[in-house]
């Protein structure tokens, strides 16, 4: 039996490697891949192009406008006094929000009165929109709090004697609250399960358009056995990209990685059994290496956006929600941010890894079993 299953495995290697462009893709395709996302993928809002319409031009105007630019959120772009230029700029997206201060402002605010100060943004993007608005709301409470300290000092003559509420905030796992931290050790389940799905289903299609997969079956070889030869190889390339990938998070993106190399490895296990299983299935219904590729864009799109990796998973309808349950990347995400970020171990990540071991034996049970009839 080993020697059947080690005859199709080392097939399936020189296959595999023989062609240079599918080296490329294997190997390198992945470290671009995670280079591309760790600096494309973030949901860090900063650099806020943001347009100026101050009407009042007056010190305490100047000092508002300053405390937007001279955060790390906001750039200023444009200063005009015409709106029509300032609403240009919006249409053109040569910037994303535009600060109004009306004429009156210094004078309103000396006369103990409350001055309304519009900050109109770009609604396109939403997710932008939200940190514009949440920026703008505490620097403007900044400013406030600045204005009524200095009114009870005026007021009292000296520095005033109430207590005040002192919040200091913070973030456990990542101190600096960079997405990066969170998504880059994602793009290696992402990558394990798009590399191995297309491997997979491709490297059984390829039998089928070649016509090889008559002649293999009818050696004395077994169904399990060819299935186990073939996807072994696919396996140990998932195992490589994942130490190839979490080479580059730890040493070119500094991603802090806090746990178990081994508890990592052994959910990469696990989510590589349903992968494989999905890319076996595949291949029980794909006849051409286009319908394998296209069919396995088509699960891998709805697996990626159900798995939580960018949109939270409590933000979906409910009946997504359950259709969630039977992703195993929504699983394998927990499992490897857990292990990057927190450090957490199997007492707390089990019930992740026995519904990755649960998915994967129902599965690839379901694609041998299907694949056995296909070949019958």
């Amino acid at each position: 039996m080993w020697e059947r299953i080690l005859t199709i495995l080392r097939k399936e290697f020189r296959s595999i490697f023989r062609d240079p462009r599918m080296r490329i893709v294997i190997f390198g395709l992945p470290l671009i891949q995670t280079m591309i996302f760790g600096y494309a993928v973030s949901l860090d809002v900063q650099h806020v192009k943001l347009a100026i319409v101050d009407r009042d031009g007056t010190p305490a105007s100047r000092a508002l406008v300053a405390r937007f630019t001279g955060s790390a959120y906001f750039d200023a772009v444009l200063q005009t006094q015409d709106d029509a230029v300032a609403s240009a700029a919006i249409d053109a997206s040569q910037a994303s929000a535009i600060l109004q201060i009306n004429s009156g402002y210094e004078r309103t605010l000396h006369g103990g009165r409350t001055a309304q100060v519009q900050l109109i943004v770009d609604g396109s993007d939403s997710n932008t929109a939200r940190f514009v608005v949440n920026y703008a709301t505490q620097i403007a409470t900044a400013a406030n709090t600045a204005l009524l300290a200095d009114r009870a000092e005026r007021a009292a003559g000296r520095a005033p004697t109430t207590g005040r509420v002192d919040l200091q905030p913070r973030a456990w796992f990542n101190a600096d609250l960079e997405s990066r931290n969170f998504y880059v050790p994602g793009i290696i389940a992402m990558l394990v399960m798009l590399i191995g799905l297309m491997l997979t289903s491709m490297a059984i299609v390829r039998e089928k358009e070649a016509g090889t997969i008559e002649q293999i079956m009818v050696t004395p070889i077994r169904p399990i056995e060819f299935i186990l030869g073939k996807c072994a190889p696919f396996a140990v390339i998932g195992f490589v990209n994942t130490a190839m990938v979490s080479a580059v998070a730890l040493f070119w993106f500094d991603i802090p990685f806090r746990g178990s190399f081994p508890l990592l490895l052994a959910g990469v296990a696990l989510f590589l059994l349903s992968t494989l299983g999905i890319g076996l299935f595949i291949s029980t219904v794909s006849q051409t290496q286009q319908q394998a590729m296209m069919t396995t864009f088509f699960f891998f799109f709805p697996a990626m956006l159900f798995s939580g990796f960018i949109f939270p998973i409590a933000n979906m309808p409910a009946v997504i929600q359950w259709l969630s349950l039977l992703d195993p990347l929504r699983y394998m995400l927990v499992v490897i941010r857990g292990v990057f970020l927190k450090g957490v171990g199997i007492e707390v990540l089990w019930t992740q890894l026995a519904a990755l071991l649960a998915l994967g034996v129902a599965v690839m049970g379901f694609a041998i079993r299907r694949f056995r009839k296909h070949v019958a």
